[in-house]
């Protein structure tokens, strides 16, 4: 492993680690969680504004709910099984059939339609040990679920709408390109050809309304309906296939989703998978390899560290400390007994983009002097500091600010 190998980042930056006798099951330490949490409310921030409804499934459930929604005969070597002596129980691998189970309680309307759930689901899967690799393939992880009930009529501009939310997040995560696939249908499939081809035709046409051009991957469509997949390219010019969106004739059916259609009767909706990370392990491991570590101020674990100069500024500089915490900006105390270089060096090598220096000048007239990692310094009133730092805490802020 090179040194941008998300696995030896992990070590060096103190973020999780994987034991041998838990494959495939990640332990999150604090730095590494704090990450975790910015990305997962970032994202529901978004899925919020763009409409959805947040919702939280089951975890265990019975064999017969996943042989009726076709991922047994799919997915069942892949599964967690637990045997309570009367039934068998499966981990879920997905949270797709659970959103059904919503939709399904109460009599719904046409005019309800769309509806969006989104989750974000804990999911696991029996992944081989040999295709185990480090949080970007586990057997444990937490997929960004969505999922619209809509008509055939709502697809085009569903579609639309989680394009532009998907943009956003890219944009933001520091990927203005992606490339576009449209992954058609696989050899062993569910539904009949004709249902395939209006689906196909559908989701391609959706997709061109968007103004992508989708290069067809044939036969790497979901069992149950064609998908688009988005790909994200690296520094390295490397390519993360991570979003997708998948189109759903199928688990409607089986799982018996109805509304009442205009004319009184009864209508089965199509079903929209959405997902834009796919994996949150998976997304941050990009990153950090994408950022070789040195992650954007606004998704870096600890945002600044506050280094008093001696202990005659320890209370000044707590009280620096909390101003940046009351603000809402990640700080952490290096107030050690080490001299302040190698505090700098300490907080260079955790990747903390930020430090602010506290001495005798600075304790006496309100000031910190912020350092970058470049080295480049500025001294400014405390409440100056704080609104600098803010500002560069929003999600797609410049990297740094010039002092």
């Amino acid at each position: 492993m090179d040194d941008l190998d998300h696995r030896n980042l992990s070590v060096k930056l103190n973020l999780w680690h994987l034991q041998d006798d838990a494959p495939g099951m990640v332990f999150w330490h604090p730095r590494g969680y704090a990450l975790y949490r910015v990305l997962e409310d970032y994202v529901r921030r978004k899925m919020r504004g763009a409409g959805y409804a947040e919702v939280r499934t089951p975890q265990l459930l019975p064999r017969e709910f996943w042989v009726r929604s076709g991922h047994w005969d799919k997915f069942g070597e892949h599964m967690f099984r637990v045997d309570d002596g009367e039934h068998t129980m499966a981990l879920k691998p997905m949270s797709c059939p659970c959103h059904v189970q919503i939709f399904n309680k109460g009599l719904r309307s046409w005019r309800e339609l769309p509806i969006r759930y989104a989750e974000f689901g804990a999911c696991h899967r029996n992944e081989p040990s040999g295709s185990l690799h480090g949080i970007m393939r586990t057997r444990a992880f937490e997929q960004d679920d969505a999922h619209v009930f809509c008509r055939e009529q709502d697809v085009e501009g569903e579609v639309a709408r989680f394009m532009a939310l998907l943009g956003e997040v890219y944009r933001d995560l520091g990927f203005p390109d992606y490339e576009v696939a449209l992954a058609t249908r696989p050899s062993v499939r569910a539904g009949d050809d004709a249902t395939w081809d209006r689906l196909e035709a559908m989701l391609g046409n959706a997709a061109r309304q968007c103004g992508l051009e989708a290069r067809i991957n044939p036969g790497e469509g979901a069992f149950y309906g064609p998908k688009l997949e988005f790909s994200l390219r690296d520094r390295l010019a490397r390519s993360w296939q991570c979003g997708t969106v998948q189109l759903d004739a199928v688990l409607p059916q089986r799982l018996d989703a109805s509304y009442v259609a205009p004319d009184g009767g009864r209508a089965r909706p199509l079903m929209i998978h959405h997902a834009i990370f796919g994996s949150l392990g998976r997304m941050i491991a990009i990153l950090l390899e994408h950022h070789g570590g040195v992650l954007p101020f606004w998704l870096s674990p600890d945002q600044v560290a506050v280094a008093p100069i001696s202990r005659d500024q320890a209370g000044y500089g707590a009280e620096v400390l909390a101003a940046f915490e009351g603000a809402g900006i990640r700080a952490v105390a290096y107030d050690g007994a080490d001299t302040i270089s190698r505090r700098i060096v300490a907080a260079h090598d955790m990747a903390v983009p930020v430090m602010a220096i506290v001495g005798k000048r600075e304790m006496r007239e309100g000031r910190v002097t912020l350092r970058e990692r470049d080295g480049l310094q500025a001294d400014v009133p405390l409440v100056e500091a704080v609104s600098r730092l803010q500002a560069r805490a929003r999600p797609g802020a410049p990297a740094a600010e010039t002092p």
